[in-house]
């Protein structure tokens, strides 16, 4: 963030509010009896949990998500966001082939989301899971949300685009590469939500989580929210807390929200930022 603020360059975006960017960043986090979940302000774990295992699920209804009390998906499943986007007939809350979709039903054609896609298109993340399993040394272990015939039909295309897994040592680490980051507000989201993901496949093929290695395309940041981060870069970031997986699970779809503990999590006080829409 520090960094954006002193190098990045003025650009405007699709959103109208202004930014400030530099393109091509990385960064690594250990998952090594630790969880990467921001401390220098609160970040919503339970958001981060809950879109996770509706991704899992392949569902792309923002409503089933908004009636858990995560609405983090509501603006840009609105009426007026998807008839703006020319989704007129579209019900309310469909937000079409994003990441669930590609997940688990990549060149599947998307209908709307009560379709039951069951056995259409490539089940990516139980491919992932079952290379794991069999051929760790795979360089080609690989989940991507970006679809170019899809484009169109999705109410937000995918900002994290590609992620790809590699086992070493018994140790299953992830990349992720993520076309746009919003750091202010999704990229925190984001390094928890992969960071979980890395947890639970490790947890089904048997592996300790090793390193999540995050890499950004047009990292951002929002001029609304240049303020908000100064403030944040003020305070102290204290230990990551520890994730714990409360019972053995064998199938990554039986994951429920129930079965995670996230412990000695003390972070500083929320900051508000608005969401560019």
């Amino acid at each position: 963030v520090q960094h954006i603020l002193q190098r990045g360059h003025r650009k405007e975006d699709r959103t109208g509010t202004g930014t400030v960017s530099v393109f091509g960043m990385q960064a690594r986090y250990s998952l090594r009896d630790q969880f990467p979940l921001l401390t220098t302000k609160r970040v919503f774990w339970k958001g981060v949990l809950e879109e996770l295992l509706w991704f899992i699920k392949g569902s792309t209804n923002a409503k089933e998500l908004s009636a858990k009390g995560v609405k983090i998906w509501d603006a840009n499943g609105s009426r007026e966001f998807l008839d703006k986007q020319g989704f007129s007939t579209r019900e309310e809350g469909d937000l079409g082939p994003v990441y669930g979709f590609q997940w688990r039903h990549f060149g599947a054609e998307y209908k709307d989301m009560h379709t039951d896609y069951s056995n259409q298109g490539v089940d990516q993340l139980q491919n992932v899971i079952e290379m794991i399993k069999t051929n760790p040394d795979d360089r080609r272990i690989i989940m991507c949300a970006w679809n170019p015939k899809d484009i169109s039909l999705m109410a937000l295309p995918p900002c994290h685009a590609l992620c790809q897994f590699y086992v070493l040592n018994g140790e299953l680490s992830c990349q992720l590469y993520q076309r746009s980051g919003d750091m202010g507000l999704g990229v925190p989201f984001n390094i928890a939500s992969y960071s979980l993901l890395t947890y639970m496949i490790a947890h089904v093929t048997g592996l300790k989580p090793g390193e999540f290695v995050h890499t950004l395309g047009d990292a951002h940041i929002y001029l609304n929210h240049v303020e908000p981060l100064k403030v944040q870069l003020q305070r102290e970031p204290r230990p990551f807390p520890k994730l714990k997986i409360l019972r053995k699970v064998e199938d990554i779809s039986d994951f429920k929200a129930e079965d995670f503990q996230i412990e000695g999590y003390n972070p500083h006080p929320p900051i508000k930022m608005e969401m560019a829409v």
